[in-house]
């Protein structure tokens, strides 16, 4: 008898733990031992059991239990209060007999981190493209309380409704594999809030802004065509709304504090239209996460010689990545709690992956700690165009965010042109000033218009005093 309930115990045992395996009680990887939760918010949280079933969840930081009931799909979602940052804690999740805890969770700061290959290359680079410092950053990067997660690539006509992946605390192992300039960010924002940091990265080399819309966000432009199959994804990286469904779909609507963004070199041949396809992403992708107009910090692209794309025997000029970058920089003033990160002082000739990745992630970082999280007393905004006055054959350029001057760092400053009525433009002598300059051309003795590094490929020549570059720009419209 004794055997024979031994056996029976065993066997119950088999069953028992063949229901957890194959019962219906499912997280997203989203919601996962090791995640971060955004702070003090009603923060959205969801999964899969058996359709028309309840669904319980109870959080360890205020042993507060929630309930939810399963719709015919078997989809649930409700929404957790969170507290201020700490932990870890744990959470369970129960339904019916099955119940999955999702162990060492902290609750802090979380960014979206997305773009193309310049958000994508990891901390260790790319094959024969290092990232500058990565390995002694690689070494140094142990720390419990920033968390990552990266959504694999994929493309897709439905939306994806999860993905492989989880969350790992930063570690030498998990931050040679993760975005360089995602690292950077995060990194620099953990230390200096001290808080918990959570950073989800979703990103894919060489695609374009509409891949990473939906077909509703593109219904209005009439050019980019919508695959309606799977066969109709051509390159996923540049089909529109493939990286959307594929990859983007299964974050939307988790907590986040805000989102950073590196792309738009797979749009350089089409800078015009770039300004109110991205502006539309934006302002979508908010709607979508329903969280208000949280913070979107991006970088405009490096300078890079892109005559090596170009197609015919001469360059056409629009193609100039010049003209992307004043895209970039009209949208900055268009979008609401945004900001831009210059980055005209690490481009590659080239090289259209900079080894520089710390500039761009710290100065994406600069913009949320002065502008989302109110540190102040340093400098975190490039300098910009202000106005421009005719003295004569010189103009004189005043900038702003150029609290304590500009400078070159002693070095002689070329880059301007100038032009008169004629559209013909010269270089110009260029003398600085504290916080304007001055320049002339003894071929143009009536300028009307001035540009500043115009051009596909440059080296920053002017700075704040805060080492923040001054973006190319132009007063003409021609």
């Amino acid at each position: 008898m004794k055997l024979k309930n031994l056996i029976c115990l065993i066997y119950i045992g088999i069953l028992m733990s063949s229901f957890s395996v194959f019962g219906q009680l499912k997280m997203p990887a989203l919601f996962s031992d090791n995640m971060i939760l955004q702070q003090e918010m009603e923060t959205p949280v969801w999964g899969w059991a058996s359709k028309n079933t309840e669904v319980t969840m109870q959080t360890s930081w205020d042993n507060k239990t929630y309930a939810v009931r399963t719709d015919k799909t078997g989809k649930w979602m409700l929404k957790i209060s969170t507290p201020s940052y700490g932990g870890p804690y744990e959470i369970e999740v129960s339904s019916k007999n099955e119940q999955v805890k999702i162990k060492n969770v902290m609750i802090g700061e979380v960014w979206l981190c997305s773009g193309q290959s310049n958000m994508e290359m990891p901390l260790k680079g790319f094959p024969g493209q290092p990232v500058l410092g990565g390995n002694e950053e690689i070494v140094h990067s142990t720390n419990k309380n920033i968390r990552l997660i990266t959504i694999p690539r994929d493309s897709k006509v439905v939306d994806n409704q999860d993905f492989q992946g989880e969350w790992k605390e930063a570690s030498p192992a998990a931050t040679a594999n993760f975005s360089a300039t995602a690292w950077y960010f995060g990194s620099l924002v953990q230390e200096v809030i001290n808080q918990p940091v959570g950073l989800i990265h979703v990103s894919y080399g060489g695609s374009n802004v509409e891949a990473w819309m939906s077909a509703e966000m593109l219904k209005d432009f009439d050019s980019i065509s919508i695959p309606k199959t799977e066969k109709d994804i051509g390159d996923p990286n540049r089909t529109a709304t493939a990286l959307f469904n594929g990859m983007l779909s299964p974050a939307i609507g988790y907590g986040i504090k805000g989102a950073i963004w590196y792309q738009g070199e797979s749009n350089y041949d089409r800078p015009f239209q770039y300004k109110f396809l991205f502006e539309k992403m934006v302002r979508e992708w908010r709607k979508l996460w329903g969280q208000g107009e949280f913070p979107f910090y991006f970088t405009q692209i490096a300078p890079f010689d892109y005559s090596v794309f170009k197609t015919g025997e001469k360059p056409i000029d629009k193609y100039n990545s010049a003209y992307i970058r004043e895209s970039q920089l009209k949208a900055s003033k268009e979008i609401t709690n945004s900001g831009m990160a210059v980055l005209m002082d690490v481009g590659e000739k080239d090289n259209i992956h900079p080894q520089d990745k710390e500039k761009g992630g710290q100065r994406l970082a600069f913009l949320a700690l002065a502008k989302t999280y109110g540190i102040n007393g340093f400098e975190y905004q490039s300098p910009e165009f202000k106005g421009m006055e005719t003295k004569g054959s010189t103009l004189i350029i005043s900038f702003d965010n150029v609290p304590n001057g500009i400078t070159s760092y002693g070095k002689e400053v070329s880059g301007f042109e100038i032009a008169g009525a004629d559209k013909v433009f010269y270089p110009a002598t260029v003398v600085l000033r504290r916080k304007s300059v001055m320049i002339s051309s003894p071929q143009v003795q009536n300028p009307v218009a001035v540009r500043y590094l115009f051009t596909d490929f440059a080296r920053a020549q002017i700075f704040s005093t805060g080492g923040l570059p001054l973006s190319s720009f132009r007063t003409d419209n021609w």
